[in-house]
């Protein structure tokens, strides 16, 4: 591994963090995923093409282990211990509201489908291009195209009728 890959890598592992904690949903399970496919990149080397887009072969390799990881995996309760720390001198109220739409959002993320999920999570949080996104996930660019209407359309109506703060009465 050169320097260059080694600190491109590095530079990556925010991004790819965001993107496994979109698949699995809670953090813990979200670095053990990065680490697993981290320690798969580096074993496999001989994978990535020189002048290739880095951030693509350790998206695939991410949503490949995530898919092992799921077929494998038993049904279990997620505990997120990153929500349920407190944040000191912040505006409860603010920070309450904040907290409880973001956990409905990834409710509602978390109930779509794994394959709409991953091709949300690379096109809006990722920023990457359609067809960045489909030699991601190996399937045609029109698939994604699909993929995101229909997972952009499952979203809002989840979250529709779902007010911000609680009402008072």
């Amino acid at each position: 591994m050169t320097q260059d890959m080694r600190h491109d890598l590095i530079a990556l592992l925010p991004r790819l963090r965001r993107f496994a904690r979109g698949l699995a949903g809670a953090a813990d399970q979200a670095d053990d995923l990065v680490q697993a496919s981290v320690e798969k990149a580096l074993r496999n080397l001989d994978g990535f093409t020189t002048g290739t887009r880095m951030d693509a072969w350790m998206f695939r390799i991410i949503r490949n282990t995530w898919i092992d990881t799921v077929r494998a995996s038993r049904e279990t309760v997620d505990y997120d211990a990153e929500a349920a720390n407190t944040i000191i001198g912040s505006d409860g109220r603010t920070t309450t509201e904040a907290r409880l739409h973001l956990a409905e959002v990834r409710r509602a993320m978390a109930s779509l489908p794994e394959d709409q999920r991953a091709v949300l999570m690379l096109v809006c949080v990722e920023g990457l291009r359609y067809r960045e996104v489909a030699e991601v996930l190996d399937i045609p660019e029109g698939t994604v195209m699909s993929r995101l209407s229909r997972a952009r359309l499952a979203l809002a109506e989840k979250l529709k009728d779902k007010p911000l703060r609680a009402e008072k009465g």
